[in-house]
């Protein structure tokens, strides 16, 4: 008999009820025990769909506030000292960890974020040192076991595995040189023995121990790791599954399929090929595979067809009793239900499946591998044939105008006229920008009233002529506000865009959108990806008008705001049909084409962002070279149709990119700017070290928390960063878009930036 599993389920409620209560809370609006009341009524309705979808292992111990590191965090008190002895109740100090406290005599930032693995979510990052002193502070694993056990609901709870904590934190800056995180295991393990053996005796089967870091190049360093860390924890737990996610073990199985454990979960959605090797090298152990065979990570429908051929190729060598079918990783990265869109066309909602329908999907493939008989297992998979069939036909429509524009890119389309130091000189000229010039990335605060504006609109409750008359005066608005403050280099500041990558599909050929399918993206931060199900165009200019009304304004040189390439498609959930490499350069093209009319609208500098350059980076580093190509040139392809006066920007979100500095180097962009405020400096060697010569904006403040930076403190970063880069090309900014912040601690923060840089200009003639 084949069983069925999900990983993990979104934690944000079908109506973004977490959302609301967290935010409520923050607010003073309701109280801890209220808070908890809410998080208590989305687990029952997870656990309870998820069980009604007829799945065997329903997974428990993955909820979350906040963020699931930061959790593990939490419960296994590696809390920075700058947390402790505020006073603040746990559940305060969770918070100020994740985005920072400043209230109540209380003034601490953020802890650091970083991209989970290739993925938009971002994780808290665990801070370790030779003084980490480990306590199990709760068990989380053991009290949503209990739980949904008082439920009614027997659950497989989800654990962060040991290695994979300690590898994903870093040293703590009292940490001494050299400290490695992995080297405190022994002091962790005897904690995770604690936490298992109690789930065993809760009365749980099996726990889900989660190894993501085992699908990367450097786990296979950590062989010795693994083994001690099993071979202690194998024994008083309950049936451990080790799981892996988002790319192929390799030759990891080798030493993984050696391990005491009873299961093994592999992603098939993302590396089918790795079945083979897999099932060779468990075969003769009593190990049971679990087969990522719905995909945890994109919105398609599974095509069941091609999905049963790989779970009979596993039970033709293990049996169906060592054989379970599950999501290839979380649901998290996935909106709730399809349920919930009541707007999209009965064609498009025949293509898609979202959480609660991809746990239908597991629990049918499951079926149909054990044999089943069932009447309503057969015209499941009978209507599946006909959706996949349906899909297939629509995918051979193509826009050839496109695909033969694709088609003839050239080298030379993707190269600026001139080199950066000639279009540096012309540039100045042109923009007449001070020492250390002062901007922001884009976005201002989108207000309650921009917000009622834009529904207004949909509902037709404004006509668009009302409605862009209330864009003008929010554009003005913060058009005086920089002038007022001494800004330099000026935003228009968004409050037309409901979101950086939403905002253009709605305006490109190719997109379909939803009401309600809502992912987390950190904390209490949702988007709403867009889905790309055809090829890409621009039918009309998406941001001129804006852009040039905004610049009629002021004297000031107007900053155009795009988002690139590679970011819209990481940013959305892409075809399935079609190459990444193909969708980023039709938009690409798109893009080109809104850079070209910018400039010819009298806008001088453009920034085109791209966050997700990194995350989108394979996991495998054999990989690398193919994707790093392909984005760049992206990048390039969108950006270099314009003269050598129209300077270009880009924004970074938090990555590390020593491995792949030369790639950042071949965009060419005239000015980036890089989320460094939390990253101590350490991102800025990177950029001495390999001597990079364009102009460099590192964020002076960090805009995920609403905590106000003091004017010394700006001061003393700017300090920092100019020990490391030449006063000629430093850029002061915000780490990132002010869209999330209110706009009390944005003016208090934006004024305190601009006296920074005041201050360097005084101190740095």
């Amino acid at each position: 008999m084949v069983a069925s599993s999900v990983l993990g389920f979104p934690r944000i409620g079908a109506n973004r009820e977490v959302k609301k209560a967290v935010e409520a809370y923050w607010a003073g609006k309701i109280s801890a025990d209220e808070l908890t009341k809410v998080a208590a009524e989305v687990k029952k309705a997870s656990w309870t769909s998820v069980k009604a979808q007829g799945v065997d292992f329903i997974p428990s111990g993955e909820f979350s506030l906040y963020d699931h590191v930061l959790d593990h965090s939490a419960a296994f008190n590696v809390i920075p000292k700058r947390y402790q002895g505020l006073g603040l109740s746990p559940l305060d100090v969770y918070f100020a960890m994740g985005r920072g406290r400043q209230t109540e005599g209380v003034d601490v930032p953020a802890s650091e974020m970083k991209k989970w693995f290739d993925s938009n979510y971002h994780f808290v990052v665990p801070e370790f040192s030779e003084e980490t002193d480990f306590k199990l502070n709760f068990n989380k694993a053991v009290e949503e076991f209990k739980e949904a056990k008082a439920l009614g609901i027997t659950t497989r709870p989800v654990v962060l595995g040991p290695v994979s904590f300690l590898v994903l934190g870093k040293a703590a800056k009292e940490a001494k040189p050299g400290f490695q995180p992995i080297s405190l295991l022994p002091k962790l393990l005897p904690l995770y023995k604690t936490l298992l053996a109690d789930l065993k005796e809760a009365g749980a089967e099996w726990v889900q121990v989660d190894e993501p870091i085992l699908v990367l190049d450097s786990a296979a360093g950590l062989e010795k790791e693994f083994t001690s860390a099993y071979t202690e924890l194998a024994p008083v737990a309950p049936k451990i599954l080790l799981t892996t996610y988002f790319a192929r073990l390799d030759t990891n199985v080798n030493f993984v399929a050696k391990l005491p454990i009873a299961g093994l979960h592999i992603d098939l959605d993302r590396a089918p090929a790795q079945l083979e090797d897999v099932v060779k090298a468990i075969k003769d152990t009593k190990i049971v595979l679990s087969l990522g065979l719905v995909s945890g990570r994109n919105i398609w429908k599974t095509d069941f067809t091609a999905a049963i051929k790989l779970g009979q190729q596993a039970i033709e060598t293990l049996g169906a009793d060592r054989v379970i079918v599950a999501t290839s990783s979380s649901l998290l990265h996935t909106p709730v239900t399809l349920a919930s869109e009541k707007k999209l066309t009965e064609e498009q909602k025949d293509w898609f499946s979202f959480a609660l329908e991809k746990a239908g999907e597991v629990t049918t493939i499951a079926a149909v591998l054990s044999g089943s008989q069932d009447a309503a297992v057969a015209s499941a998979l009978e209507a599946n044939k006909a959706s996949i069939a349906k899909r297939r036909a629509f995918e051979q429509n193509s826009d050839d105008t496109v695909r033969k524009r694709v088609a003839a890119i050239t080298d030379d389309q993707l190269e600026r006229r001139s080199p950066f130091s000639v279009r540096k000189e012309i540039q100045a000229k042109t923009l007449n920008l001070p020492k250390f010039p002062t901007t922001t990335i884009g976005s201002f605060p989108q207000t309650k009233e921009i917000r009622q504006a834009r529904a207004k609109l949909g509902k037709g409750e404004l006509t668009q002529e009302e409605y862009d008359e209330f864009i003008k005066k929010e554009i003005e608005t913060v058009v005086r506000f920089q002038e007022k403050i001494g800004l330099d280099l000026l935003v228009h500041g968004e409050p037309e865009r409901n979101d950086m990558v939403q905002y253009f599909g709605e305006l490109l050929n190719g997109f379909v959108f939803t009401q309600n399918a809502w992912v987390q993206s950190y904390g209490s931060r949702y988007v709403r990806p867009p889905i790309i199900v055809s090829d890409v165009s621009r039918p009309t200019p998406m941001t001129v008008k804006w852009s040039a009304y905004a610049q009629s304004l002021t004297k000031q040189p107007m900053k155009g705001m795009l988002t690139g390439p590679v970011t819209i498609l990481n940013w959305s959930f892409p075809r399935a049909d079609v190459s990444r490499e193909i969708q980023s350069k039709q938009l690409a093209l798109a893009l080109r084409d809104e850079v070209v009319d910018l400039e010819n609208a009298g806008i001088h500098a453009i920034q085109v962002d791209e966050p997700a350059i990194r995350e989108g980076l394979p996991l495998r580093r054999s990989d690398w070279d193919a994707y790093l190509k392909w984005a760049v040139d992206s990048f390039k392809l969108a950006t270099a149709g314009v003269t050598d006066k129209l300077q270009t920007h880009s924004h970074f979100c938090y990555s590390d990119f020593d491995d792949i500095f030369p790639s950042i180097q071949r965009l060419d962009a005239d000015v980036i700017s890089i989320e460094a405020s939390k990253a101590d400096m350490k991102l800025l060697n990177t950029f001495k070290q390999y001597g990079y010569s364009n102009q460099i904006g590192p964020g002076v403040y960090d805009i995920h928390s609403p905590r106000v930076p003091g004017g010394q403190e700006i001061k003393d970063r700017l300090k920092s960063m100019l020990d490391i880069l030449p006063d000629s090309l430093l850029f002061v900014n915000p780490d990132c878009g002010l869209k999330t912040r209110g706009w009390k601690e944005t003016e208090a923060s934006l004024v305190n930036l601009v006296e920074g840089a005041k201050w360097a200009r005084e101190n740095y003639a």
